[in-house]
């Protein structure tokens, strides 16, 4: 099958709405990661789920890898066509199809935003909190079983699909899951195809749980003396069952860099960024005193309030900007992010030793993270001509990952595993991946969802 061929098949289907230009194969190529990009022989854009189904079994008719994409700003090189193919963009797939206010959910087109679907749901109360800081699509975000700032009170989006319908590899259309908040009935498909990057179907739509917008909102800024004073406030916060909003914690490197970038003035010491949501204003002071007296225990050097939207907004603008802080800080360099999730008890044992590795491999690595579910992430900046740099970034990216599998956590708490994590999902899941592998080929017999990705060869 050449490419003429298989552009010339897509066309029969969808007219002009597919691309064999360079610059949109190139801007389908890669997203937000420092893996070498891939271009696709062709991008098509379809615009329900009919004529994505329609494409999927052109392309399987054809043995043509397929490729979802998004808005791309996944970090591990999920989107990247490492075997050419077909890049199904399905950002122009994004209605709001149904939204039931009484029973808190709504289903969407996958390629609607994040916040595209927050401004749609602004006047009814209700919002939906899972906040990756990217505005992601919420098919992307389902596909990479994405979470950010607010999983600590809110969860992953593991927790908050109810449903989805799925085109799998030969292009018949199911849908998994439905609107009921539980049921006993089958195997959870819903979870498989959460989390699953791509690679045993396209996901077109996607039914996701909603929550009441908080009637009050406060924010602070906390820095600390050590990082083990921040991690031990952090366990006694989550211990306590304290409903922190967001839990946020960002190292001394980090902070420096973010000051610059977004002129801000934090002091440039470990420091948790906390956010309470509430029923009422007291409700928030409540949470915000307890939380204060805690980390005074644990010998914070400040406890720094914002109460005004304008001031939480550029705390956590801060807070988002800490990639792009990185960025700018060497010019011309590339961002190596990766991330890990230990249980909370080793939070700081595992920060302490990634710090202490860094220092020791000289290795400039700034930390940002999710304290709440211990998940925390490293911006590696590096020069990828640079041979020797890339070999000293990259054996401690591998040290890291051991150091998390050693400590009882996960090569990935968010980022997902793409290109860069296949290596580490033996040593993590051991005779389970042959389970993985199993339902790849039952749902993909020909490997053409996403070639190349989430499982090693």
């Amino acid at each position: 099958m050449t490419p003429v061929t298989i552009v010339n098949a897509l066309r029969a289907l969808v007219g002009d709405r597919v691309s064999t230009s360079d610059v949109v194969r190139e801007h389908h190529s890669h997203a937000e990661s420092w893996h070498a990009p891939a271009k696709p022989d062709a991008v098509v854009f379809p615009v329900s789920t009919d004529e994505v189904a329609a494409i999927v079994r052109t392309c399987a008719e054809h043995r043509v890898p397929m490729i979802p994409f998004g808005m791309g700003s996944s970090m591990e090189g999920h989107v990247n066509a490492v075997r050419g193919g077909v890049s199904i963009d399905l950002t122009r797939m994004t209605r709001v199809l149904r939204l039931s206010s009484d029973d808190l959910d709504v289903t969407v087109e996958a390629g609607i935003t994040r916040k595209t679907l927050d401004a749609h749901l602004k006047n009814t109360g209700l919002m939906f909190p899972i906040d990756p800081g990217a505005d992601a699509t919420i098919g992307g975000m389902a596909a990479t079983r994405a979470s950010g700032t607010t999983a600590v009170r809110y969860g992953t989006m593991r927790e908050n699909v109810l449903g989805l319908t799925v085109v799998l590899a030969d292009g018949r259309v199911i849908r998994a899951g439905s609107r009921a908040r539980k049921s006993s009935s089958g195997y959870d498909l819903t979870r498989v195809f959460v989390g699953s990057e791509g690679t045993l179907g396209v996901i077109t739509e996607v039914t996701l749980r909603l929550f009441g917008r908080p009637e009050a909102v406060a924010a602070a800024v906390c820095p600390f003396a050590s990082m083990a004073d921040a991690a031990q406030a952090v366990i006694e916060v989550i211990q306590l069952g304290i409903p922190v909003a967001r839990m946020e914690i960002i190292d001394e490197t980090q902070l420096a860099l973010v000051n610059r970038f977004s002129k801000t003035g934090y002091p440039e010491a470990p420091t948790l960024f906390f956010e309470f949501h509430g029923t009422s204003q007291a409700v928030v002071d409540d949470q915000a005193r307890t939380v204060q007296a805690i980390v005074r225990e644990h010998h914070a050097t400040g406890f720094q309030w914002a109460s005004t939207p304008e001031d939480r907004a550029r705390l956590w603008q801060a807070r988002h900007d800490a990639y792009y802080a990185t960025v700018a800080s060497r010019p011309g360099a590339r961002a190596m992010t990766t991330d890990v999730c230990v249980p909370i008890s080793q939070l700081a044992p595992c920060i302490l030793e990634t710090q202490a590795d860094a220092r020791a491999s000289t290795v400039t690595a700034p930390l940002v993270g999710h304290a709440g579910d211990g998940n925390f992430h490293l911006i590696l900046v590096l020069d990828p001509e640079d041979a020797d740099e890339v070999s000293r970034v990259s054996a401690f990216s591998q040290r890291l990952v051991e150091r998390a599998l050693r400590m009882g956590g996960t090569c990935s708490g968010e980022h997902g595993v793409g290109l860069g994590k296949m290596k580490y999902l033996r040593a993590e899941h051991g005779e389970a991946l042959d389970v993985m592998r199993a339902i790849k080929q039952a749902l993909d017999p020909h490997g053409l969802m996403n070639p190349g990705k989430m499982l090693p060869e």
